[in-house]
C-alpha cells in the first residue's frame, strides 16, 4: 500500500441506515463484512480507528417519542439498539482478526467493557479498534452528539461520517430535489447557520469548540474511508 495515511487516529461514525445495505430494516451482513474490510485495510495502515454506531436500522428515539411514547424513555431504547449493532459489527471485525473492544456508556456488564476515557484510549494504543455503544448514555442527545463527543475525548483527529446512498453535504436534500448540489468544503458555522444536515446542531457546535474536522461520504463505495484516511478528498469536508 504505497500511499501514507495523513491521520494517525480517526473516529468513523456509522449510522443505523449505513449499516442496512439494501434492506428495509436491519443489519445487513454483507454491508458488516464490507465495513469490518474496510477498517482492516485502515489498521494495516497504523491508524487507530475508533467506531460510534447509530440506531436508525432498529429503533429511533424521536419516533417513539413522537408516537406518544416518553422521549427519555425512547431515547434509552435507542441506546439499547446501538448495541444491536455494535455486536454484530464486533463479530464481523473479529472475523478480521481485528481485536475490538465495545464500551457502552449503559451498564451491560456481560456483553461490553463500560465506557473508560483512558481504557479506550489504551486500547487504540495498543492497535485495538474500539466500538463506543449506547450514544452518550444520556436521553435527548443523539448519536451524533456521542460521535463528537468520544472523538473529542479520545483525541482523534477527524470524524468520518458515513451515510448511506449520499455522497457528500448538499445545499437541499438530493432525494427530494434532484438537482441539489454537493458542497465540496464548509465550515461548520456555515453549515450550522444554513441548517444544512451534515450532523445535529449540538454535534457540529462541539466539533467547532475543538476544531474537530468532519469528513461526510458515501459508504456504498468500499474504497472511501480508505482514500479519505490517505488524505484524498472524498464527499464533503467540514472544517473551521
Amino acid at each position: 500500500m504505497p500511499d501514507k495515511p495523513v491521520f494517525k487516529r480517526v473516529l468513523l461514525k456509522l449510522s443505523g441506515e449505513a449499516l442496512m445495505g439494501e434492506l428495509e430494516y436491519g443489519t445487513d451482513p454483507d454491508r458488516l463484512a464490507a465495513v469490518a474490510a474496510q477498517i482492516r485495510t485502515v489498521r494495516e495502515r497504523g491508524v487507530e480507528v475508533a467506531v460510534v454506531v447509530g440506531a436508525g436500522n432498529i429503533f429511533r428515539g424521536m419516533t417513539g417519542a413522537a408516537a406518544g411514547m416518553d422521549r427519555a424513555t425512547a431515547d434509552y431504547m435507542g441506546m439499547l439498539a446501538t448495541l444491536l449493532n455494535a455486536l454484530p459489527l464486533q463479530d464481523a471485525l473479529e472475523r478480521e482478526n481485528i481485536d475490538v473492544r465495545v464500551q457502552s456508556a449503559i451498564a451491560v456488564a456481560e456483553v461490553a467493557e463500560p465506557y473508560i476515557r483512558r481504557r479506550a484510549m489504551r486500547h487504540l494504543e495498543k492497535g485495538r479498534v474500539v466500538i463506543f455503544g449506547a450514544g452518550t448514555g444520556n436521553p435527548f442527545f443523539t448519536t451524533d452528539t456521542a460521535a463528537a463527543l468520544r472523538a473529542t475525548e479520545v483525541h482523534a483527529e477527524a470524524i468520518l461520517m458515513a451515510k448511506n446512498g449520499v455522497d457528500g453535504v448538499y445545499d437541499a436534500d438530493p432525494r427530494e430535489h434532484p438537482d441539489a448540489t454537493l458542497i465540496p468544503e464548509i465550515t461548520h458555522m456555515d453549515a450550522l447557520q444554513r441548517g444544512l444536515k451534515v450532523m445535529d446542531a449540538t454535534a457540529l457546535t462541539l466539533c467547532a469548540e475543538s476544531n474537530l474536522p468532519i469528513h461526510v461520504f458515501n459508504m456504498d463505495d468500499e474504497r472511501n474511508i480508505d482514500r479519505i484516511v490517505c488524505g484524498e478528498h472524498v464527499g464533503t469536508l467540514v472544517t473551521s
